[in-house]
Formats: structure tokens, C-alpha cells, sequence
């Protein structure tokens, strides 16, 4: 049984395990997929062990993304670009190829799924880390109009913005400016607000009525910022439990040779976390 896990810091709450288990039952390929709870510091020496026991491949969350970049021997070029890694598989030589499955997951959940059209959408990201700099990519490539980058350390934004060398279409602007920005028809939150319990403070002036507004938390980690969009009166309020579902699929597929049906699986967990917590 061939063996892969997800490694972060907290892990618990994963639904990782869960998701590969139902690929493997519906593709009829045995593996075992478990959850490893890693601090950044103790990281290398967890993989090390990992691989020492027959490890094949594995999914990497928060807060380990821009660490496994740089303890992959080969990066995507889709990863590179992003300098974050969320999936690991083992090659030959024993080293780990690191590529980033985050940033079209988070598409393939927007346009296959929730029908959105990208095109020349303003943007708003809010976060600047790991899954942050998937989704600008990513967003850029699917043909979003601008991007606008804020977050609490603004070094950290303007950082991004730099890193995408682009400054007609992505720039950063200082949180406090928000209220001053303008309306978006797209909002994005990548940061670990949810997780944190942390209240973002958001003006309600930046949503248009058709605005989507998207979490890459999914569950109860999402509730706060998807309470706001509702009250801002956004068009459409998402959490990432399809992003999370689509970007295993992908990993699934790099490391099977098939990618899995994702509509069950999307079904049956959307049934067990609602998009708010009066539901």
C-alpha cells in the first residue's frame, strides 16, 4: 500500500485524509493517506522520516508551503514562479519534486464549478503568504483585469506585487487604504484570519452587488469573512472547500496518472460543513 500524508502546522482539522480515502475507494487504488502534525522547525527531520518509511508523495498546508520550496530538488514551473509548494512526490533518486496544485484548484472551483467568468474582474487578495501567492498567479493567468494586494505586513505585499513584475495589472496598497480603493467584483481571503479568530476589519464600500467573495479557508474557519460578504450584500459568499477538494485531484493525478471525480466528494462534505454557522 503505497504510503502519503499532509504536513502542517496545526493538521488536525484536515480533511485531506478523508478526501484521498474517498479518491482511492473511487478509483480502486489502495493507499494510505494519514495527517502528520509539524512544526517549521521540526519539518525536514518529519519528511526525512516520512520517506524513510516508504512515503510517496504528500500534500503540504499552513504554515510549511514556502519551506517545502526549499527542500524540493525540482520545482513546477507554475511553482517556482509562485515560490510556495504544497505537493511533494518522491523521485528516483530519493529527492522530492515540489509543485503547486493550489493555484489551479482554486480556478478549477471558480469557473468549472461555480461558473464564474474571470475575465477582466478587479481583484482584491487579501494575505501574502503561501496560498496567497498561488492564487495571485493563478488569477492573473485566468485573465482578471487587476489585482490589487493588500496585507497586514505590508512589506510582505509589496513583496508579492514585486515578485509578479507586473505593475499595471498587480499592485500593492496599504490595509488601512482600503476603504479608499474602490469597489472589486472578485475578494479573495488568504489570510489565516479564520483559523486565528482574528476580525479583519473590512470596509463593506469594496464589494460590487455581483461581487464574489471567496475564502481559501473552508468550514468554521471561513464563517467570519463570509458573514461580512453577506452583509456587505456581495453577490456570491464562498469558503475553499472546492479549492481544497480540486488542488488533492490534482495532486492525486501527479501522482496517480488519473484524476478522480471531484463532484461526490464535494457533495458529501458540503453536506456535513455549511457555508454559515445558522445553517
Amino acid at each position: 500500500m503505497s504510503k502519503y500524508a499532509v504536513f502542517g502546522h496545526p493538521i488536525a482539522h484536515s480533511l485531506s485524509p478523508r478526501i484521498h480515502a474517498m479518491f482511492g475507494a473511487q478509483t480502486g487504488i489502495s493507499l494510505s493517506y494519514v495527517a502528520i502534525d509539524s512544526p517549521p522547525a521540526e519539518f525536514r527531520a518529519s519528511l526525512a522520516a516520512f520517506a524513510a518509511e516508504g512515503g510517496r508523495g504528500a500534500n503540504i498546508t499552513l504554515p510549511l508551503k514556502q519551506d517545502a520550496f526549499k527542500l524540493s530538488a525540482h520545482v513546477s514551473d507554475f511553482a517556482r514562479r509562485v515560490g510556495a509548494v504544497n505537493t511533494f512526490s518522491r523521485r528516483a533518486d530519493a529527492g522530492w519534486n515540489g509543485d503547486n496544485t493550489d493555484g489551479p484548484g482554486l480556478i478549477r472551483d471558480l469557473t468549472s464549478r461555480h461558473a464564474l467568468d474571470m475575465r477582466s474582474r478587479r481583484s482584491l487578495l487579501l494575505g501574502a503568504g503561501g496560498a496567497a501567492r498561488a492564487a495571485a498567479h493563478a488569477l492573473l493567468d485566468a485573465g482578471i483585469g487587476e489585482l490589487v494586494i493588500v496585507n497586514r505586513t505590508p512589506e510582505r505585499a509589496d513583496a508579492l506585487a514585486d515578485s509578479i513584475g507586473n505593475p499595471e495589472r498587480a499592485h500593492a496598497r496599504y490595509w488601512k487604504d482600503l476603504r479608499a480603493c474602490g469597489s472589486f467584483d472578485l475578494v479573495v481571503n488568504a489570510t489565516s484570519s479564520g483559523i486565528t479568530r482574528e476580525n479583519l476589519d473590512l470596509p463593506f464600500n469594496i464589494v460590487t452587488s455581483r461581487a464574489l467573495c471567496y475564502d481559501l479557508s473552508y468550514g468554521a474557519a471561513a464563517f467570519g469573512f463570509l458573514a461580512w460578504a453577506r452583509a456587505a450584500h456581495a453577490g456570491k459568499a464562498l469558503d475553499g472547500l472546492g479549492m481544497l477538494i480540486e488542488q488533492a485531484a490534482e495532486s492525486f493525478q501527479l501522482w496517480h496518472g488519473m484524476r478522480p471525480e471531484t463532484d461526490p466528494v464535494y457533495a458529501a462534505l458540503r453536506d456535513e460543513l455549511p457555508l454559515r454557522a445558522t445553517d
